[in-house]
């Protein structure tokens, strides 16, 4: 019953030829969050300091995913899987603290992490006036790019320089907005604990990306400053009994990336071609740590988080292109296109500014098929080493270059970040380096042909794993102190350097950097020129009646704590620790249902009937993962880690409730449970609990 009404409001929605606004639908940004819905359809009214906290209690991770202060000293929480490349780096031969987890019972055992730069939001300002007015009348894509890339690095420069904050003007709405958001930045973190990988992802890739679900897929760090645990008075308090059935929840996180504002166009080269396209070099990245893991158990703990981070890329992938592939979806994107044009249509001064944007877009995107692979294959970041060589030699030749007119990247306000990066202490595994560069190499000489201006400038006449072992083995890049001082030597040391892989980066940076101004003045630019003028066309028709897209900045999402129709039986919107141990012993613990010994020992100490995992219908996507699930209190009552197979599509449209569109958390009872029974962190439990 629920799929047919998702159906006939579908079909509602394309026959008046006009967007819908969908009941929990978005991911709102701070300064236009949807109170008149809230206050409508939840009663709830949230005031300015609520906000505020919660927008301070929430945390941006540099490794890719979201988290939230829970202590007024510095102790945030975010997944496990989060979490695993820093445990990874911080693990040895012999500590695996991916497989074994790990808790240090007092500050003085917490590790630090090598490289991990957490980020708050502590202001943000409307620059869009200052930014636009920036591009002079007439000017070209190109000329409008430089124009607004210009005064952005100006601003940022004037916000660093006068608050001392990490500063970022950023695009939404395709360029009709744009926002200097300020960031408090901490990177001293050091991991508190950490669950064992094998209850953090119970049941592998099989249970990914659905439900019911039985993972604690938990982990905490802290953050220090001037060597003590930071002060942070904004954090979210620990709800002990967590949500029940049908509770108003809010997600406070950093989704990554999403596409709903695209044009047709667009979303067709995603369906024709990007999408394929990146499921061939996901593949062939995958199939090198594959192949190398084979080579015994320490290769296997090496390439591990690799493994896991691009099987569940290519599991999401593969959704979000059976979503572009199904017609039906399909016609909801042309509809609503169509629905704008005709909205200006209507009026002919707006139709005469606003129309041509999306021939502009569609004419930029014919050419881009035939550039595609070239644009993909044509780097050597598929390699850690080989990233670092590349941004080496780009730093050196971008520095030599004003501040408002280097790439984005190496911005006067971005260059501490970018330092951290490359300088982190992080362990390098030069078998694995190798292993990756060749294989990589070898799938760009297959997919480019021999004669490619790339293939050629990296091989230099020899194969793919020649070329990869002589650039590997002979590189002094995997010590710190050799990045440090060609980062300090500038350009005159990247020059005069010999080694094979600064050379090699050498060899192939004007492709690189030809490529890349090809995609800057055929696609980047007239996207944002084109970009501002739908937007604005979508302001003069709708309002900000429907949020920005994603892009790895904060946002608020909403819905209820809800379970769903799924063929013809009802899913239930939490799971317990009966349902782990029944799904255990279902399989004969085999892997990946085998359970970790202390879940094995410690099963008569829990109490079974705990929640451990739960389903809301808030809008989220990936990068939300480790976002605080909080109540109306801003309490913590979950922790996301996941979505049902069912909204993987959402990429590029916000899938209906009533279709059984769910993200998946881990219950704040079910942490507090195994916290208490299971690992004996009574430290922990104290600092979470405020006592």
């Amino acid at each position: 019953m629920k799929k047919l009404v998702a159906l006939l409001l579908l079909i509602s929605a394309l026959s008046f030829n006009a967007p819908v606004y969908r009941a929990d639908e978005g991911m709102w940004t701070f300064d236009n969050p949807p109170l008149k819905h809230w206050k409508k359809r939840y009663h709830f009214e949230p005031t300015a300091a609520w906000l505020e906290n919660v927008r301070l209690a929430s945390v941006r991770l540099n490794d890719g995913g979201s988290g939230g202060f829970v202590s007024p000293d510095g102790l945030l929480v975010t997944n496990q899987h989060v979490a695993s490349g820093q445990l990874q780096k911080v693990s040895t031969k012999t500590k695996d603290y991916t497989k074994d987890g790990f808790y240090a019972p007092t500050n003085a055992e917490e590790l630090k992490c090598p490289d991990l730069e957490c980020n708050v939001l502590v202001s943000y300002e409307n620059v869009t006036e200052r930014v636009q007015s920036a591009v002079t009348s007439g000017a070209t894509d190109k000329q409008a790019s430089a124009q607004r890339k210009a005064v952005m690095a100006q601003i940022e420069k004037e916000s660093t320089q006068q608050t001392g904050l990490k500063s970022d003007v950023i695009s939404f709405y395709s360029g009709g907005e744009y926002w200097l958001y300020r960031h408090k930045k901490y990177t001293d973190i050091r991991l508190v604990f950490a669950a064992e990988e094998q209850i953090a992802f119970f049941g592998g890739d099989y249970d990914n990306f659905t439900y019911p679900r039985y993972d604690l897929d938990v982990a905490f760090f802290r953050a220090y400053e001037n060597d003590r645990p930071a002060r942070t008075p904004h954090y979210f308090k620990w709800s002990a009994t967590g949500p029940v059935d049908g509770e108003f929840v809010l997600a406070s996180g950093s989704p990554g990336s999403t596409a709903r504002l695209l044009t047709v166009a667009q979303l067709a080269y995603q369906r024709e071609v990007g999408n394929p396209l990146q499921k061939q070099v996901w593949t062939a990245r995958l199939n090198a740590l594959q192949e190398y893991a084979k080579g015994g158990e320490e290769q296997a703990r090496q390439a591990g988080a690799g493994i896991r981070s691009f099987n569940n890329s290519l599991k999401r992938l593969v959704g979000q292109q059976e979503g572009l592939l199904n017609p039906r979806m399909f016609a909801k994107k042309e509809a609503e296109e169509q629905a704008l044009k005709d909205e200006l249509a209507k009026k002919p001064d707006l139709q005469k500014l606003y129309a041509p944007a999306w021939q502009s877009i569609a004419a930029a995107y014919a050419q881009l098929p035939a550039m595609a692979n070239r644009l993909a294959f044509s780097t050597l970041a598929a390699s850690r080493l080989g990233d670092i060589a590349a941004k080496l030699v780009r730093y050196a030749e971008e520095m030599q270059k004003p501040n408002e007119q280097r790439y984005d990247e190496f911005r006067d306000s971005r260059l501490e970040s970018f330092k951290f990066a490359v300088l982190s202490p992080a362990p390098i595994y030069p078998q694995m380096e190798e292993v990756l560069l060749t294989a990589w190499l070898a799938e760009g000489l297959k997919t480019l042909g021999a004669n490619d201006p790339f293939i050629k400038a990296a091989l230099q006449g020899a194969t793919p794993a020649e070329a990869a072992r002589r650039a590997i083995q002979g590189t002094q890049l995997a010590e710190v102190k050799a990045r440090k001082a060609l980062l300090e030597g500038g350009a005159d040391a990247i020059a005069k350097s010999t080694d094979p892989l600064i050379v090699m980066a050498r060899n192939v940076e004007p492709i690189i950097r030809e490529l890349r101004a090809w995609n800057e003045e055929k696609i980047l630019n007239v996207e944002a020129s084109a970009g501002e003028k739908l937007a604005k066309a979508r302001f003069a028709v709708y309002g900000k009646s429907v949020p920005p897209d994603a892009n790895f900045n904060l946002r608020l999402s909403y819905g209820r704590v809800l379970g769903y129709e799924e063929d013809t039986t009802l899913v239930p919107f939490k799971t317990t620790f009966y349902g782990l141990y029944d799904r255990a012993e279902s399989f004969n613990e085999k892997p990946p249902y085998d359970l970790p010994e202390r879940y094995r020992a410690g099963r008569t100490k829990l109490a079974l009937a705990t929640p451990l995992n739960f389903v809301y219908s808030a809008d989220t996507i990936g990068g939300n993962s480790g976002s605080p699930v909080i109540n109306r209190n801003a309490e913590l009552v979950g922790l996301n880690f996941d979505s049902n197979i069912q909204k993987l599509s959402n990429r590029y449209w916000y899938i209906e409730e009533e279709e059984g569109s769910r993200a998946v958390a881990v219950h704040s009872a079910g942490i507090l449970e195994a916290l208490r029974q299971l690992y004996h962190t009574p430290a922990l439990v104290k600092e979470l609990m405020g006592r």
